[in-house]
Parts: structure tokens; C-alpha cells; sequence
């Protein structure tokens, strides 16, 4: 529990991140001993906490979502702690073993089932620290959640070398471990963490990029039937995006601004068309358009203020370029077995489903090539790798979390998008409905932001950049080499005799001395 609690403590709202170096430690040491079922208890008890006040915002759809996410997530905890409950019994305990089962893990609630959900991965706890973004650069999220993990198991040794070293003779294990060793590991994490800053991959600058993220929506609740009649979002949005005053390259109306398809609905498109024009930008809008099969697809249009229309070369409007969520929420934008559990009442909120985009799309803006993510899919970092791998220099997040209210979702959202700025080295363009709106630089540092529900327009430059870190040419390798590192501790495991086991090595007890 006590993990848990440090965990949660170390993403926002309270976003005390350093927690992280050593809010495992607790579930690590009552892993050590526990054997396989308690330990999968103990990292079940310290998931329900600790993704209980990760996700409190789920809570808006009810207990019938709140319970089952929450025990859900936390099953790969409980995962996590049967294997390393296995491997202790075994006298396997090393950091780095440890650590790279961490991150399987990890890696597996980051992609199954439904295509994953990465929220939560301990990488993200230092999203405010420059020198963790410079490692993701490197290897990603996955590497710095490792990193973090050793340092936790190693200061656990630490704790316990020193606490040995401290007891009564008499009480000593003949085969305690020194202080001197864990506290170099930790020296050395932090020495490779200061190189990869260090180090920092080289990009080559395309110039700057002027924008302004629209955030129009005050409303924190439903809108009224009257609201939705009198096409609130989209005139508040418009009018904001109307009265911005100083030059700007790119103007950006978050997720959900249009309350319809522009290409069948003429006002609307003349609307945007005049604004792309009227501001000399190029404009990125979302909402929702038709699908086949009575679905929808949830789309970003983009508008230039020179149109691609051969029969009207000196007008402004809509271009062909169209992008289409490709990675949906599950239980958000579609029902998995819809017609199983139609017995939910709740699920009715899902009316239609959506239908995943058929592939990315890189727009042409003001001379720079701008790769969109919609909301959930900034927290999958291969969508953004596949931007920066196909020339984008720009990275543009179109979000509304406007369900979610006053909680930490939106911050624990920003978080993510800055490591997805700081992996690829391209600058991260938030611009969210109700906020927070951000602009993030190709470091990951949040140069600007927004507060919630406050309608305004966040104008500001960003330096852009190509090229390619080592975390877009490799991707999550991290991964791999913790799968491979786990295989090695489990065969290594697999041949020794478990600790208690009659045949096999007792641990040292504490004996009293009977002369004294």
C-alpha cells in the first residue's frame, strides 16, 4: 500500500516525481521473501492503490468503470509480483532482473488488450525532468522506467546492507551484502543519465513555426440541448480564432470543435475557409465525419489559405489532406462485444462506434511537414515515431478532455506528450478543448500552457527539427533487451532449488545467543 501511495504521489495532481526513485522499494523488499501467490497479493494490493488515484477520473463513468479498470490494470501487477515472488524464492533479486520484468510488464499493459493502455508506466513520473527526457531519447519511456526500477532495487539494498550492518553482531548474516556496492549502482545510473544529456542526438533545424492553439470550451459539464442547438463549441471556437491579432503560421481547433462535416455542411466550410484566409494560416480542425457501416470516424481537416482547387487557384479552402484516428479508446469510442453486454446500461453513453483511420497523414504547413495525433494516441509512442520517420518536423495533438472535469487527466496527458516530444525531437503542439493546451519544444520542456476551462487563444513559436534520435530508429529496444535479460534470470532460477525447499539453501536466521 505503501508503494501504491508513493507511486500515485509522484504523477500529478501532486506530480512529486522524485517519489518514484523510491516508491517501489517497499514492494520490492515484500516481494523478496514472499514466494509466488503472496507476492502476486502484495503487488495486487499495491496496483488497486496506486491505479486507484491514478485513474480516480474514470470514476465520471460510474463505479461499473471505475472497478473493473482499476482491477484490471492492477492484474499486471499482480503478474509482475507472482514472477518475481518466483525468482526471489530462487535467490534471484537483482536490480536489473527485477527492473527488466518491470518493464516486460509494462510493455504488456501498454499493448494488450484492445491495443493497450501505457498510462501510468513509471517512466512518466520524470516527465519535469530534462535529464530523464534526454535518456527517453535514447530508449523511450521503457528505458527510463528501467533505470528508475534499478534504483529502486538498488537502494532497497542500500537500506538493507545499511540495516545489517547496524545490528548486534551476534544477529549478522554471515553472508550480508556491503553498503559500497548498491550505492555505486546507483552512481552509476546517474552517470549514464548525465552522458545521455550529454550526448543529446543531433538535429538539424527547419526553421520556426508561429501558432495558435484554440481552447474554446468553458463549460465544465454537458452542454444544454439549447447549447448544442445554438452550435456553441464551434462559434466559440471560431470567435476566438477570429480575433487573434499578431502573424501566425498554423491555428489549431482541438478535438471535437466542429459539430459537423464541413464537406456537407457549406457554412461551416466557408467559415473555416475564412478564417484560414482572413488570418493568412493554415488551419487544423477536428470533429466527426461518416464511416461505412453507420460509424464514424473522428478527423482532423486541414485548410490552407491559398486552396488546392485548380478551378479556384487564388481562394483559400479545404485541402484533400485528411487525418483519421487510427487508435481508438476502447469503451470510449467503441464496445468491444457490444451485444454481450448490452446488459450495461452504462455503455448506451457509446452510442456508434468509430472506425480506426486507415493510416497516418503528414501535412504540408508554411513550409514544414506536421504529423496529428487525436487525444489517446499521444500515449503510444510508435504513432509519433512514424511521424518522425516519414519527415514530419512538427507534432500536433488535437485532444478533449473535457469528460474528465478538474482532475489530474489532463496534466497526466500533458506528461505523456512531453516525452513524446523529447523521444523524437520534434516540438509537441497541445491544443485541448477545455485545456490544458501546451507548447512543448523538441525537448520535452513545457514552454507555455493553458489552465482549465478558461476560454483563450495560447499564441507562441516553436523551433523545429528532422532527423532522427535513436529512439525513432530503434524504437523500444529497452523492451527486448528486458525480455531477453528476464529469459536469462528465469533459466538461471530454473536450476537452482527454491530457498525453502528441504534439499535446497536455508537463509541465515537470526539466532539468540544463549551466553548472553
Amino acid at each position: 500500500m505503501l508503494s501504491g501511495l508513493l507511486l500515485a504521489a509522484a504523477f500529478p495532481p501532486l506530480d512529486l516525481g522524485p517519489l518514484a526513485l523510491v516508491a517501489l522499494a517497499p514492494l520490492l523488499w515484500a516481494w523478496r521473501d514472499a514466494g509466488p501467490r503472496a507476492a502476486a497479493l502484495y503487488g495486487g494490493v499495491a496496483g488497486v492503490v496506486f491505479f486507484g488515484i491514478l485513474v480516480e477520473w474514470s470514476r465520471y463513468f460510474g463505479l461499473v468503470a471505475f472497478v473493473p479498470f482499476v482491477l484490471f490494470l492492477s492484474t499486471w501487477w499482480m503478474l509482475a509480483g507472482a514472477v518475481a515472488g518466483w525468482l526471489g524464492r530462487r535467490g534471484l533479486t537483482a536490480a536489473p532482473v527485477v527492473a527488466a520484468l518491470w518493464v516486460v510488464v509494462e510493455a504488456g499493459r501498454g499493448r494488450v488488450p484492445f491495443g493497450g493502455f501505457p498510462w501510468g508506466d513509471v517512466g512518466y513520473a520524470f516527465h519535469d525532468w530534462g535529464v530523464a527526457r534526454s535518456v527517453a531519447a535514447w530508449g523511450g519511456v521503457p528505458l527510463v522506467s528501467w533505470l528508475a526500477v534499478v534504483v529502486n532495487g538498488l537502494v532497497l539494498d542500500s537500506a538493507l546492507a545499511w540495516v545489517r550492518g547496524h545490528r548486534p553482531r551476534s544477529w549478522r548474516p554471515r553472508s550480508g551484502r556491503v553498503l559500497v556496492r548498491p550505492l555505486a549502482g546507483v552512481v552509476a545510473v546517474l552517470l549514464a543519465a548525465v552522458a545521455a544529456t550529454a550526448a543529446r542526438p543531433h538535429l538539424t533545424a527547419t526553421g520556426r513555426l508561429r501558432v495558435a492553439l484554440v481552447q474554446g470550451n468553458d463549460r465544465n459539464r454537458n452542454l444544454t440541448p439549447e447549447e448544442v442547438r445554438d452550435r456553441y463549441l464551434v462559434r466559440n471556437h471560431l470567435r476566438l480564432a477570429g480575433n487573434i491579432t499578431g502573424p501566425v503560421d498554423l491555428i489549431v481547433l482541438p478535438e471535437s470543435s466542429l459539430d459537423a462535416d464541413p464537406r456537407q455542411d457549406p457554412g461551416l466550410d466557408m467559415a473555416l475557409s475564412g478564417l484560414a484566409g482572413g488570418q493568412h494560416a493554415d488551419v487544423l480542425a477536428g470533429g466527426n465525419i461518416p464511416a461505412s457501416h453507420d460509424r464514424l470516424y473522428n478527423a482532423v481537416f486541414h485548410y490552407t489559405p491559398q486552396s488546392t482547387d485548380p478551378a479556384n487557384p487564388t481562394g483559400t479552402g479545404r485541402t484533400a489532406e485528411l487525418y483519421r484516428k487510427r487508435h481508438l479508446v476502447p469503451f470510449g469510442e467503441y464496445v468491444p462485444w457490444r451485444s454481450e453486454l448490452s446488459f450495461i446500461d452504462a455503455l448506451q453513453a457509446v452510442p456508434t462506434d468509430y472506425e480506426p483511420g486507415p493510416g497516418p497523414t503528414v501535412f504540408s504547413i508554411a513550409g514544414h511537414r506536421v504529423g496529428t495525433l487525436i487525444c489517446f494516441e499521444s500515449a503510444f509512442a510508435p504513432l509519433a515515431r512514424q511521424y518522425a520517420r516519414r519527415g514530419a518536423d512538427t507534432l500536433v495533438v488535437l485532444t478533449n478532455n473535457r469528460s474528465y472535469r478538474r482532475s489530474a487527466n489532463s496534466a497526466q496527458h500533458l506528461a505523456m506528450g512531453q516525452f513524446r516530444a523529447a523521444e523524437t525531437g520534434r516540438p509537441l503542439l497541445q491544443a485541448a478543448i477545455s485545456g490544458i493546451s501546451a507548447l512543448v519544444d523538441h525537448t520535452g520542456r513545457v514552454q507555455a500552457r493553458t489552465a482549465l476551462f478558461v476560454p483563450t487563444v495560447l499564441v507562441g513559436e516553436v523551433a523545429t527539427y528532422r532527423g532522427r534520435t535513436p529512439y525513432t530508429v530503434l524504437g523500444d529496444w529497452i523492451v527486448a533487451v528486458s525480455a531477453l535479460l528476464l529469459a536469462g534470470g528465469v533459466a538461471a532460477a530454473c536450476r537452482r532449488r527454491p530457498l525453502d525447499h528441504p534439499g535446497g539453501e536455508r537463509r541465515a536466521r537470526p539466532v539468540l545467543d544463549s551466553r548472553r
